[in-house]
């Protein structure tokens, strides 16, 4: 384009050259001054002709830059086409819009102003005018700019709907019914209108005319039921409560097995005070197919919310819930529900149903899966949650807990391999989530050392004492087992002594620390750390009263030390040398 003009400018000088010099070379005469006159007025319209090509290709130019994206750019070219041409309302229009684009709304205003005084036939530029008048809060302008617009275009039905915009947005709702009754004389009633008239008079506190609305619309169609429940739903906003029912019982003349009308009959006995009626009205609603099951759903919701607070509605959740079951059979989404019920009142037998059905329905909803896995938890299904958990994984390979559930199962069915792969995968996914991460690492420490993995095992359990330090679980699990493989007893003693005195009195805790001096030969402390444990419930669990006969036999008492093996091997299996230290009246490590 740069390179074009010119080439046009010297065209356009060499004729007019031309002109003149084929002008000089005559005698004058009369008619030679007349054509001479002729041709001095077309030299100037050449001129001025030019000067408008020049003005043309600089607009072009700015329109160029502003397509590109270079706004800076292309305001600069529209001013110099402005300094050129002051009256170019195009160049004040598409400036007014860059403006508006850079948020520079009071600038834009200026010149969208000027553009719509310099052609005020062009409709674009009244209505960038209205719209920035609207942006700069100036809403009685922006009313006034398009009342003239529409005065312009009577014919443009679109306009009168801006026009009582305008005047909503301005705040007078007055005008805007002026205008939406001028609508109406154009076209008739409309739901559209009618509605939005609605919505006006019940903001000027005229509420018989905002149902004087509706009624004309059931008036011109009253097979549209949708109609009466609106006017039902005003009168009891007002609690005009037999006015309501009158149209409640219209929908019912008309449309029986309409969707909704049992649940806003329920909603209205329910206000009235009738509550067997209310719930009567319910169970209706939850027994018609043709209501959707998203709405009952939300009814349901708002059962278990209130359930918690007033639990003599819990059977009505059930039987809701077992309605809504039998209506739609074939949506997760109702079993769903009856098994969140269940499971918040303990009935995990039944919840494991419901949650069993919602899964082969639709197995798409991981917490579903978090809780039926939680609940074969609780119930001890050791191998059901193995199952579902390699289920689950395969679904939501990133969801952490998943990979707990299946370490814990497998670890329990003594699968020691695979409960490893699936804690050390599952841990990767945790984040930003200490409490669970300690779980991973907790249950690492247990499985790796029956795996004899011990070093692993022992890392696991430091991981969680960096997180939680006072995490007495493994503070037992770790001292103890330090102390049967002979390793680090002074660490281990640091740490049995630790949890005793976060937890006292507690029998394991006191014999795992006995057990720890013993291993380092402090045979008299461990003596009267093991004896705690027996005072504090432990005289019928073998393994202290084992353990508690090893350290008489060690301070010389042998004849209380083979009773005490005895009655460890009366109370359970004990260490592997039990039987031998009894048969041998000797101890064997």
């Amino acid at each position: 384009m740069k390179s074009f003009k010119p080439i046009l400018l010297v065209t356009l000088l060499s004729v007019l050259l031309f002109i003149s010099c084929k002008s000089t070379s005559v005698n004058t005469t009369t008619d030679q001054k007349k054509q001479s006159s002729q041709k001095g007025k077309a030299k100037k319209y050449q001129l001025s002709s030019l000067y408008k090509l020049n003005n043309d290709a600089l607009f072009i130019d700015a329109e160029k830059e502003r397509l590109l994206g270079n706004l800076t750019d292309a305001l600069g070219i529209y001013t110099k086409v402005i300094n050129k041409d002051p009256e170019n309302a195009a160049a004040y229009y598409q400036m007014a819009r860059i403006f508006e684009i850079q948020k520079k709304t009071t600038d834009a205003l200026t010149y969208s102003q000027k553009a719509a005084e310099l052609d005020k036939d062009n409709i674009w530029y009244q209505l960038l005018l209205a719209d920035l008048y609207k942006t700069n809060n100036k809403y009685k302008e922006a009313t006034k700019v398009i009342e003239g617009i529409v005065n312009r275009h009577p014919e443009n039905i679109d306009y009168y709907y801006d026009w009582a915009n305008a005047y909503i947005t301005e705040g007078s709702l007055d005008g805007a019914l002026k205008v939406y009754d001028n609508i109406e004389k154009k076209i008739g009633l409309t739901e559209g209108v009618s509605l939005q008239k609605e919505k006006i008079y019940l903001n000027l506190n005229k509420f018989n005319k905002a149902v004087d609305e509706i009624e004309k619309l059931s008036a011109q169609m009253p097979e549209v039921i949708k109609y009466n429940a609106m006017i039902a739903e005003l009168y009891m906003s007002k609690k005009m409560y037999d006015k309501a029912l009158i149209q409640y019982n219209k929908i019912l003349t008309k449309n029986p097995n309409d969707p909704f009308i049992h649940i806003s009959l329920a909603s209205y006995y329910r206000e009235v005070g009738n509550k067997d009626r209310s719930y009567k009205e319910l169970k209706l609603g939850f027994a018609n197919p043709a209501l959707d099951i998203d709405t009952k759903m939300k009814i349901m919701l708002s059962y278990y919310s209130v359930t918690e607070i007033y639990s003599s509605l819990k059977d009505q959740a059930f039987e809701l819930s077992e309605i809504l079951i039998k209506t739609h059979k074939e949506d997760a989404k109702a079993y769903s529900i009856y098994g969140d019920f269940l499971y918040r009142d303990k009935k995990y037998k039944e919840a494991r149903e419901a949650f069993l059905k919602v899964i082969s329905l639709d197995s798409s909803k991981y917490p579903v899966w978090e809780t039926l896995l939680v609940i074969e938890s609780e119930l001890l299904n050791t191998q059901a949650l193995a199952d579902e958990s390699a289920r689950a994984i395969e679904l939501f390979p990133e969801q952490p807990l998943i990979y707990l559930f299946s370490g814990i199962s497998n670890f329990q069915l003594n699968k020691l391999d695979v409960a490893i792969k699936s804690l050390t995968k599952g841990r990767e996914f945790v984040v930003d989530n200490d409490k669970l991460l300690i779980q991973f690492n907790s249950y690492l420490g247990d499985i790796y050392y029956k795996n004899k993995e011990y070093n692993k095992s022992f890392e696991s359990y430091r991981k969680v004492l960096k997180l939680d330090p006072d995490n007495v679980e493994v503070l037992n699990n770790f001292s103890y087992y330090l102390s049967l493989q002979n390793q680090d007893l002074d660490e281990a003693e640091s740490m049995a002594k630790k949890m005793n005195d976060i937890v006292p009195n507690n029998s394991s805790y006191q014999d795992t620390y006995g057990w720890v001096l013993y291993k380092l030969g402090r045979f008299e402390d461990a003596k009267k750390w093991i004896s705690k444990a027996i005072e504090s419930g432990g005289k019928t669990n073998d393994i202290i009263t084992e353990h508690y006969g090893d350290v008489l036999y060690k301070l010389g008492d042998k004849e209380n030390a083979l009773q005490y093996w005895i009655k460890a091997k009366g109370a359970g299996k004990g260490s592997e040398f039990l039987d031998k230290k009894v048969a041998d009246k000797k101890l064997y490590e």
